[in-house]
């Protein structure tokens, strides 16, 4: 709008009241034409408004493009001095008349990078969570996941009849377990390019064993449950950027790691007999308490990637976990006998991927699918064969919804709801996480 069209709306600012409280005072009843210039009035400012709200637009735009183009946002022109002949009443108006706020847009070079760093925050919120941020010196994040396990299994104790009377015990297996995990994690920025992770978990875990066939009843239902709790297997891992966002690539991050077994081990633990046969064969036995890791070394190799598509966030990673043999004193669950042996843990494969919504600069929502294949572990006995335990395979896919909400500049509430779409994978499980950036 030219310093007219402003003269004039102040003007027509300054005329309209006296002519409305002359004529007030005269008793004219000229009512018509003051309504029509009170129109004019909020016609012009309606304009005035939107034409000032489209010029914080471009503003907006052009320190974007400038940006983009150097790698740096530039510094806002200066404003162009009011001509000396400018009437006054037109600086009046627009000291009288301050440009709407909370619009979303910028009117200098300051604004315009706090809102492009505003629409950042939800896309480093989804690249925290699948890999790493690099421009962060520290970041602290705390942990806590439930997760629920049901395992029912039917026991066949006999022998079959003429191929199809069977003659024997029947029994139900079920195996319920909760387990909570609080894990501490700190990452630390070496460089744009690595960061180096540790994470260190607490896991408190409650199973409860169910046997049918008590007593020799089918009927009968025999339980027990036991607890663990203890540190689980701390990890320490890196992350390398080996390619930055740009044009159709994605970001890439390679990802290498160790974990190391500190967490009470799975062999050799005390048992606990429930119900022995008149010939003194062990019925029902169960774990005294729950380990808290699995045992053995184990080194990990990842590669995640993510890209952004406004305002969808596409994510993906794929990964190797590898388990070091270990010997232990005890590799027999059998409580009556102790055998010392090597523990050789499957190979492991995981991969995921999955989609990333940025509502605001705040909130985003995920929905991803991820999955873990182990191959069949095996023990031997000293001085033995190995021998490949059956049923200790797995194949474990989870669908993964998430929503990630910015609590300030420096922290983050993620929660993740994951749901068991295979038998070995939980049930469900439920986390939340808060890292804070330093």
């Amino acid at each position: 709008m030219n310093r007219l069209a402003m003269a004039a709306l102040v003007s027509l600012a300054v005329v309209s009241p006296t002519v409305a409280a002359q004529e007030a005072t005269s008793g004219n009843p000229n009512e018509e034409d003051v309504r029509a210039l009170v129109a004019q009035l909020e016609s012009l400012k309606a304009s005035y408004a939107q034409e000032v709200r489209r010029l914080r637009e471009l503003d907006m735009q052009v320190q974007a493009i400038q940006a983009r183009v150097s790698g740096k946002t530039a510094q806002a022109l200066p404003a162009p001095a009011q001509p000396a002949a400018a009437p006054a009443a037109a600086t009046a108006a627009t000291a009288a008349t301050p440009p709407p706020t909370g619009e979303g847009y910028a009117s200098t070079a300051a604004e315009a990078q706090e809102a492009k760093e505003a629409a950042r925050r939800s896309v480093d919120d989804v690249k925290q969570q699948q890999s790493a941020l690099f421009n962060r010196r520290l970041t602290l994040e705390n942990s806590i996941t439930y997760a629920r396990y049901d395992r029912k299994q039917l026991t066949l104790n006999g022998f079959l009849a003429l191929d199809a009377i069977f003659l024997g015990n029947i029994a139900i297996e079920n195996v319920e377990s909760d387990s909570l995990t609080y894990n501490f994690a700190a990452r630390w920025g070496v460089n744009p390019r690595l960061t180096l992770n540790l994470d260190v978990p607490y896991i408190a875990r409650k199973t409860i064993y169910q046997k049918g066939g008590a007593g020799g009843s089918a009927a009968a239902i025999a339980q027990e449950e036991t607890n663990g709790t203890g540190i689980g297997d701390v990890t320490v891992s890196a992350n390398y950027k080996l390619f930055g966002e740009r044009g159709w690539r994605p970001e890439t991050v390679l990802t290498g790691g160790v974990t190391a077994p500190t967490g009470r081990e799975p062999y050799g633990m005390d048992w606990k007999v429930i119900e022995r046969d008149d010939d003194d064969f062990i019925r029902f036995a169960v774990p005294s308490e729950q380990p808290t890791g699995n045992g053995v070394w184990q080194a990990n190799i990842g590669l995640s990637a993510v890209k952004t598509a406004d305002p969808a966030i596409l994510f993906a990673n794929v990964g190797y976990i590898h388990s070091f043999d270990r010997s232990f004193d005890d590799i027999d669950s059998n409580p009556d006998t102790v055998n010392p042996g090597d523990v050789r843990l499957g190979k492991s494969f995981y991969f995921g991927a999955g989609i990333a919504f940025a509502f605001n600069e705040r909130t985003s929502l995920s929905i991803s699918f991820s999955d873990k294949l182990s191959a069949r572990a095996s023990t031997r006995y000293k001085d033995g064969k190995w021998i490949k335990m059956i049923g200790s395979d797995a194949n474990a896919g989870t669908l993964n919804l998430g929503v990630t909400y910015a609590l300030t500049s420096k922290a983050t509430f993620v929660s993740m709801l994951g749901v068991g779409l295979t038998p070995d994978a939980p049930d469900f499980s439920l986390s939340f996480k808060v890292p804070y950036m330093l």
